[in-house]
């Protein structure tokens, strides 16, 4: 009676080649991915491309001194902003006690990224005394707050239940003037403000709070002063043209926290110039801010701010002085480094420490916000001391001395494998092979997947996986070879060894996966791409062995050149001592039989 058959392993056995054909259809369309990307190479980190690296010196010039709490927060603030989530190889790190070095790796966008780290700085609430779209120097320093047909009126809504009000963060340019106020009125607003060095509002501190404005001064000079200093502002803000780079950079950057200033900002691409009142809120005051999407009303996407208890009573004050007043003197801007970044008017008093800000926004801009109200206020200012392009000379060198390392090494793994193994040798550098196309062709989606940038530890992270690769062949081959030793046949061996290699396998890899894992998890860095790397070898390594590897074998079983034996298959059963298993034989019936002797048993 024949046994039966087990359908798994026959099935298992008999259909290998849909595991050959599913990895080859995945390096096919992961190759093509990568031609179709454009990123036909891994990009690589700023020890071996080169890059920008940028020295800031840190100022105690916002109240905080300079310590290793404030330049730890600076650091992680600096680090969020440039290298976002995932793999990126911008580094942020302190050198001394108060300098801190971004690198930038080439590929990168490194200009965005210096902007970025450069708008960390300083973030302002300030009330907005005039404001216009910037097409150039007016003709004459008008102090007009907003001139016939610079901007539309900014329509508002009345406060929420929970105290917050919805207040529009981006201005139009349709073109119809202020329908409350003229122009001449609000000139007059402005030009008092100004020599009063306070906004046309009944606040008077820099806080926002509402007591009434401050009397006269005392003095013909000192009134004098005021004068002369409110007339050069009023100069300067008719003779500013934003929509010149050379121009913005002059502006906003050196204003101090309690005197008025110019500033410039963009609004839906559109280059406004304003006049802005001196500081109402710090940045430091904002506790958190995220973009949120409306689901109930029409607002779209927002953004919600939370104020710490200091903070929530100064901005309860300024926006209930700005309500009182026409646009643009009912607007707040939100100043980022000197540059304003919106600009939303308030209807009503915001209190409760909670205010939402909505407009015409995309989830982009949205996020952008938030992430410049989370983050853009840092407990110290810094300087820019240095901006240098690091070459790629030293990093070329050392790549060029490691992959001759690994060279060297993977050499000795192909002598051994072909003196050691001699056919069974094809299978392991065939599978090697595919573990390095998998390798690159990823590392190289990766790139403007994740910004994953190839460094020298993430090199030496691939080299290291050549070994953990070769291992989980060597643990296959050895499997397949003790079934022969133990009398079996190829075919046989091939498939009662892969469960016991399977096992060890999958313990091999998952040890080495767990310790990459911990590696990137704990540490910084350079060494994360060494972990990084580490850990996505050895996922492959998996992948290999269990659609390539074991499959491949079990097609070569078939051909004679294995299944007989050869001595250059490597399973040749003399060379490797296997014995013939004892058969019994049929003991006769009757008393006839004589004794057995133990040793046929």
């Amino acid at each position: 009676m024949a046994a039966p058959k087990r359908g798994r392993s026959a099935s298992a056995q008999s259909k290998p080649g849909r595991s050959l054909a599913l990895i080859l259809i995945a390096i096919v369309a992961l190759t093509g991915g990568m031609f179709l990307s454009g990123n036909k190479t891994p990009r690589l980190g700023i020890d071996l491309a080169g890059g920008t690296s940028i020295t800031l010196k840190a100022k105690a010039d916002q109240g905080s001194a300079i310590n290793k709490a404030n330049m730890d927060t600076a650091v992680d603030i600096m680090n969020r902003r440039v290298n976002g989530l995932g793999v990126s190889e911008a580094e942020v790190q302190t050198q001394g006690t108060d300098n801190i070095i971004v690198n930038i790796p080439k590929g990168t966008n490194s200009k965005e990224a210096q902007q970025q780290v450069g708008t960390t700085a300083k973030l302002y609430f300030r009330p907005v005394l005039a404001s216009e779209p910037s097409t150039g120097a007016t003709q004459t320093p008008s102090p007009s707050a907003t001139p016939s047909g610079s901007s539309s009126p900014k329509p508002g809504t009345s406060p929420s239940s929970s105290a917050s009000a919805k207040q529009k963060a981006s201005s139009s340019s349709s073109g119809s003037p202020s329908p409350t106020a003229s122009a001449t009125s609000q000139g007059r607003a402005v030009s008092d403000a100004l020599k009063a060095g306070s906004t046309p509002t009944p606040s008077s501190s820099a806080s926002g709070s509402t007591k009434p404005s401050a009397t006269p001064s005392a003095t013909p000079s000192a009134s004098s002063s005021a004068a002369t200093a409110a007339a050069k502002l009023q100069a300067q803000y008719a003779a500013l043209d934003c929509t010149k780079p050379a121009e913005r950079a002059k502006v906003g950057g050196a204003a101090k926290p309690g005197e008025p200033t110019i500033a410039c900002g963009q609004i839906r691409k559109v280059w406004y110039k304003y006049i802005l009142g001196p500081v109402a809120v710090d940045g430091t005051e904002v506790k958190k801010a995220q973009a949120v999407f409306d689901t109930q009303g029409a607002s779209g996407w927002q953004v919600q701010m939370t104020f710490s208890s200091s903070g929530a009573t100064k901005f309860a004050d300024i926006t209930g002085a700005l309500a009182k007043n026409q646009q643009p003197q009912n607007e707040f801007a939100i100043v980022l480094d000197g540059d304003v970044v919106s600009s939303p008017y308030v209807q009503t008093a915001i209190t409760g420490g909670q205010a939402e800000i909505s407009g015409s926004f995309t989830q982009q801009d949205a996020q952008s916000l938030a992430n410049m109200l989370s983050y853009g206020a840092l407990p110290l200012s810094f300087q820019e001391q240095s901006v240098t392009t690091v070459t790629a000379a030293l990093g070329g060198e050392q790549l060029h001395a490691g992959l001759l390392a690994g060279a060297i090494g993977l050499g000795l793994v192909v002598i051994y494998l072909v003196v050691y193994y001699r056919g069974l040798s094809v299978v392991a550098m065939a599978s090697l092979v595919v573990s390095a196309v998998l390798t690159y062709v990823i590392m190289s989606l990766l790139g403007p997947a994740i910004h994953f940038a190839l460094n020298l530890p993430a090199v030496c992270g691939a080299i290291v996986a050549i070994g953990i690769t070769a291992d989980s062949f060597i643990v296959y081959f050895e499997r397949i070879r003790d079934e022969i030793r133990e009398g079996r046949s190829l075919r046989p061996a091939v498939e009662r060894a892969w469960p016991r290699a399977r096992r060890t396998v999958l313990v091999s890899d998952f040890v080495s996966f767990l310790a990459a894992a911990v590696l990137f998890i704990v540490t910084v860095g350079k060494v994360q791409g060494f972990a990084f790397t580490l850990g996505l070898t050895t996922l492959l390594d998996v992948v290999v062995v269990f659609l390539f590897t074991k499959p491949l074998m079990t097609l070569l079983a078939r051909r004679k050149f294995f299944a007989n034996g050869h001595k250059w298959s490597g399973l040749d059963p003399q060379s490797l001592g296997a014995k013939p298993p004892l058969r019994r034989t049929r003991r006769p019936a009757g008393p006839a039989a004589g004794p057995v002797d133990p040793k046929e048993a």
